[in-house]
């Protein structure tokens, strides 16, 4: 193997948090590369997902993800706007189907409202139902600031913004070690062409690979190395037209928002994701799981039919904490948590990543004192 060349800054990682962040850093005048381990963009986290830009409303008041989520949700909706990005401000249904989860419904909005989203209105069974005639619910919450996008389309914008300003992908490049020096952080990238890159700006936006690439960075100090945890979310896809023009939400529940009902652009209603803790990255979707979403689902919408829905897709959730314990915030772990000069870690960017792109993306640059 040959030298080490020096670049000035490097993001591992092309889904959508890594070029947001690669088009922000580019546009501030940095030199760019962007190593992705596979041949595509968004070929992990960011393409197996609902498509749902979200309205801020979950979150702990003062987290980064509620601050990120609200903040980004502007920004990506005039984003969009401004380039032809397709998205739809569909709107959502939050649904009580029993009398006692109508608190539950006051918390979220009491929630949302202290995260800076005033906009939810608390409707009763029978103005939800007026809305969406096949809904079955006691009360419900609803969210005009909640939509759908083609993340697709949002990525390939990312990617061509920051490749005008002069950022360059390598595919097919994964980062396979690392080595913390006085110059900066030398990275060991394998492929076809294996090479030595050192650094002096380094982003590892590896998603669901980000804690494990710290593991490999020799000093780099592992009290600030979370563990990662896989949280696996299937979804099923919905034979024939929609019931729905909304998206339709429950209460949520431990590890996730319950399996709820979306709508993408050309109008497929999908269900999911449900909850399924794996030690190992892998897409399959078991068509069995499907069994347990009908009782799920006919809590909020009878008319589903027997063998309705048929395996989808799945996506897995980049957790840094496990089963049975309180989900963490989103962490961006700069030179003032870990004491390494220009390196930024993004660490359990699971949802509403998508939705707080952009915003995730301008911290980067503030964490780096990058103008």
């Amino acid at each position: 193997m040959s030298e080490s060349e020096k670049v000035d800054c490097v993001v591992i990682g092309a889904g959508v948090v890594g070029l947001a962040v690669a088009r922000e850093l580019a546009m501030a005048g940095r030199e760019v590369v962007v190593l992705e381990a596979t041949d595509m963009i968004g070929s992990e986290t960011s393409s197996r997902n609902s498509e749902v830009i979200h309205a801020g409303i979950y979150y702990p008041k003062g987290s980064l993800k509620a601050l990120f989520c609200v903040e980004g949700k502007k920004r990506l909706y005039q984003y969009c706007e401004e380039r032809g990005i397709e998205f739809r401000r569909c709107t959502k249904l939050i649904v009580a189907t029993l009398p006692d989860q109508i608190d539950t419904l006051k918390e979220i909005q009491g929630k949302a409202s202290a995260n800076g989203v005033g906009d939810l209105e608390m409707l009763s069974g029978n103005e939800a139902t007026a809305l969406e005639p096949e809904l079955n619910c006691v009360s419900a919450l609803l969210s005009p600031s909640t939509g759908i996008i083609d993340s697709h389309g949002v990525m390939l914008a990312y990617q061509g913004e920051a490749e005008d300003h002069g950022a360059m992908i390598a595919f097919m490049s994964p980062v396979i070690g690392g080595v913390v020096r006085e110059d900066g952080i030398e990275l060991e990238v394998g492929g076809e062409t294996p090479m030595r890159l050192t650094c002096e700006l380094l982003v590892n936006s590896a998603g669901l690979h980000a804690p494990t690439l710290l593991k490999q960075f020799d000093g780099f100090p592992s009290e600030h190395t979370p563990t990662a945890y896989y949280a696996k979310g299937n979804y099923y896809s919905l034979i024939g037209k929609s019931p729905f023009s909304r998206l339709i939400y429950p209460v949520p529940e431990p590890g996730g928002l319950g399996v709820h009902i979306t709508i993408d652009l050309g109008g497929q209603a999908r269900f999911g994701p449900d909850v399924e803790w794996v030690d190992d990255i892998e897409y399959s979707v078991d068509p069995e799981r499907s069994d347990k979403f009908y009782d799920a689902v006919r809590t909020y919408w009878p008319g589903l039919e027997d063998g309705a829905l048929v395996p989808g897709y799945c996506g897995i959730r980049p957790k840094i904490t496990g089963p049975g314990e309180e989900a963490a915030d989103f962490v961006v772990q700069g030179p003032r948590a870990h004491g390494i000069p220009g390196l930024v870690n993004l660490l359990g960017i699971e949802s509403p990543g998508l939705t707080a792109s952009l915003a995730i993306a301008e911290r980067v640059r503030e964490e780096l004192n990058t103008n």
